[in-house]
């Protein structure tokens, strides 16, 4: 749009991170201090949808400040003037709190170390030499490990840490000046424990299954792309709440072969069952197996875009196919968008281009990726 320059020039160090446009992530600079700050914007880029993901330090310097910044969230017209105003809010935080580095009492220390003694050295993987940050390791009933990171003020316990987890649902913890690390570790396990069912559910898609995105699957993500077969796949996204119910699907590939897959799907989704796993409940539904990457070559599925000659391409497999069953051949959504732009046969509607496939000539079409802020 046209104030990405006027947002460049605001914002030097906050860049996009897709080609979307829809995150943004880097730093606001203020008073010669550099924050971190994640944006994640809706598709329709209205901003009173957004999502703003903080470093621990700026929410500190943020706190008391977050309805102005929802409010200001509401009224900004777009993300140039929304950055210009939490400069600005910055400022006058930075203005009515204490140095950020001032040291803590010397009973921080000694609170914090007996905390530690309570809980166990052994549940303790990392502490800096100031004793801020600490990361602490658990185990959930299925021997998974998992880690909680936290990052501890001058006022605590008085006041709780900011605990970073991989999860893909909030971690919120429950805390009162007598808190200690040992409650926020009990509630870590808690929390481990009702994610267990998501965490198998995605363990047995990973390992038996070929999962083509993500390439390495965290914790916290809930989205699978799996192979099907030849240039035909399935994304699944699995509520982690509800792991064993019917999760979204949206099947990728050749019309031909895609459209007898949703029709099974339609048909079957009564015998749905949550007593048995998901992905057996998968291959019930749709009357297929999946192939393993354990048995199967890359090659024996895959196939690089017939525009660039790549597999990855930003991290994109391709996802387009070529209807025509003589042809099938697979391209990237962005090679293809580009490639029928510039052919003057093609025709676009709405936020769709039609046009021929590069490989048979024969017709082919794709959505347009949404233009960056």
């Amino acid at each position: 749009m046209a104030g990405s320059g006027a947002l460049l020039r605001q914002c030097p160090l906050l860049l996009p991170q897709n080609r979307e446009g829809t995150v943004y992530e880097g730093f606001v600079t203020v008073q010669d201090r550099d924050f971190h700050i994640r944006i994640l914007l809706p598709s329709d880029f209205q901003l009173k949808n957004a999502r703003i993901h903080c470093s621990w330090r700026l929410k500190k310097v943020l706190h008391g400040y977050h309805q102005i910044v929802k409010q200001r969230l509401q009224h900004c017209s777009d993300l140039v003037s929304f950055m210009v105003e939490l400069k600005t809010i910055l400022e006058a935080a930075l203005k009515n709190t204490q140095e950020l580095h001032e040291p803590p009492p010397p009973e921080y220390y000694s609170y914090l170390v007996r905390d530690i003694e309570t809980l166990g050295w052994n549940k303790v993987v990392y502490v800096d030499t100031g004793l801020n940050t600490i990361k602490l390791k658990g185990e959930d009933s299925c021997g998974r490990q998992h880690l909680i990171t936290l990052k501890l003020n001058a006022k605590y316990p008085a006041e709780p840490p900011d605990c970073c987890v991989d999860f893909p649902v909030e971690f919120a913890i429950s805390w009162i000046p007598q808190s200690s690390l040992v409650d926020i570790y009990n509630q870590f396990l808690a929390a481990l424990e009702s994610l267990k069912e998501f965490w198998n559910a995605m363990d047995e898609i990973d390992e038996k299954t070929w999962v083509l995105e993500p390439e390495n699957p965290t914790r916290s993500a809930t989205m699978r792309r799996i192979a099907i077969g030849n240039n035909v796949s399935i994304n699944l996204e699995v509520d982690p709440r509800h792991p064993t119910m019917l999760p979204e699907c949206y099947f990728l590939g050749a019309d031909h072969v895609v459209n007898p897959l949703r029709t099974k799907l339609n048909n079957n989704m009564h015998l749905w069952d949550p007593d048995i796993t998901l992905l057996q409940n998968l291959k019930e539904v749709l009357e297929t197996d999946f192939p393993s990457r354990a048995v199967l070559e890359k090659t024996d599925f895959t196939m690089d875009c017939g525009i660039c000659y790549a597999y990855r391409l930003d991290g994109a497999i391709p996802d387009q196919v070529c209807g025509d069953s003589r042809c099938g051949q697979p391209f990237h959504q962005a090679c293809l968008f580009e490639w029928l732009q510039g052919l003057p046969s093609s025709r676009q509607s709405f936020n769709v281009i039609f046009g021929e496939c590069p490989y048979c000539n024969k017709p082919i079409s794709v959505k347009m990726s949404m233009k960056k802020l």
